[in-house]
């Protein structure tokens, strides 16, 4: 929904031939990124075989971590898309080296990350905010376990860094709470208000026991979120973070053209 019912931003080739999601968790992306995609042969890769069995017939999964060496041919896919693994890598640029070097010329990197830090427009959102305090504490964690949680901030940089070019960054706000005058900013706002309260327990276990020795505050504080009155929720935006990255080093441009080229996507 908030990409339009768009699976990503890339302008890619409706008969693309190599695709692989990186952490496709349940798989679902990877599942309807098959379908509307019937040429393309579509790796999802993860941790945990939590992936049904059932899936069109050009896709697979495979258990694989993408920290380490990556087992694929260099220059070989046409898409590599990844989305949240925010808290997940250790060395993005690492991470990104991988994707640029599995990556054929003219072919795409896109990623969507969330931003946990809540922010408002109008100054509702302080620095002794309850949901603040959150995303300091997330923030603090993902630091002391090595692996960041604001890599939407940092992925541009890091991209450019390893020598992607033609960087697209997008940022989209995502309202907490059935506040917005836009139809469609209503109906995000219900589903991600649901998401936080409903999500916040599991995302925070193990960052605040087993990272921040915070046992005895961990029930505590997912109260205090839970019993935040709604209207309090009001002009409270998440941010996500969409990327296109098209390789365009050398060989054809994703036009079909020999030689550089400078996409900018605009959705």
């Amino acid at each position: 929904m908030l990409l339009d019912n768009k699976l990503l931003l890339a302008p890619i080739d409706k008969n693309i031939q190599r695709a692989l999601d990186v952490g496709t968790g349940t798989g679902i992306w990877a599942i309807d990124f098959a379908d509307e995609y019937p040429s393309a042969q579509v790796i999802g890769t993860d941790l945990s075989p939590i992936q049904p069995s059932f899936v069109p017939p050009n896709l697979r999964f495979e258990i694989d971590d993408a920290s380490e060496p990556w087992v694929y041919p260099e220059n070989h896919f046409d898409l590599i898309h990844v989305r949240s693994l925010y808290g997940a890598i250790s060395d993005w640029p690492e991470f990104y080296r991988s994707a640029l070097k599995h990556l054929r010329p003219g072919g795409w990197f896109d990623q969507l990350e969330m931003s946990i830090q809540f922010t408002s427009d109008d100054g509702t959102v302080t620095d002794d905010h309850v949901l603040a305090v959150w995303s300091k504490t997330f923030i603090d964690a993902g630091e002391k376990f090595g692996k960041t949680f604001r890599i939407a901030d940092l992925a541009k940089g890091y991209m450019q860094d390893v020598g992607f070019q033609n960087v697209t960054e997008r940022r989209f706000k995502l309202p907490i709470g059935a506040w917005g005058k836009d139809k469609k900013l209503k109906t995000l706002g219900r589903w991600n208000q649901v998401h936080c309260e409903q999500g916040i327990e599991g995302w925070a276990m193990a960052l605040l026991t087993r990272v921040m020795g915070k046992y005895r505050s961990f029930w505590l504080k997912c109260a205090k979120v839970s019993e935040t009155p709604k209207p309090i929720l009001i002009f409270m935006w998440l941010e996500y973070t969409g990327r296109n990255q098209p390789l365009l080093s050398e060989g054809l441009s994703p036009l079909g053209v020999p030689g550089k080229a400078k996409i900018q996507v605009s959705v």
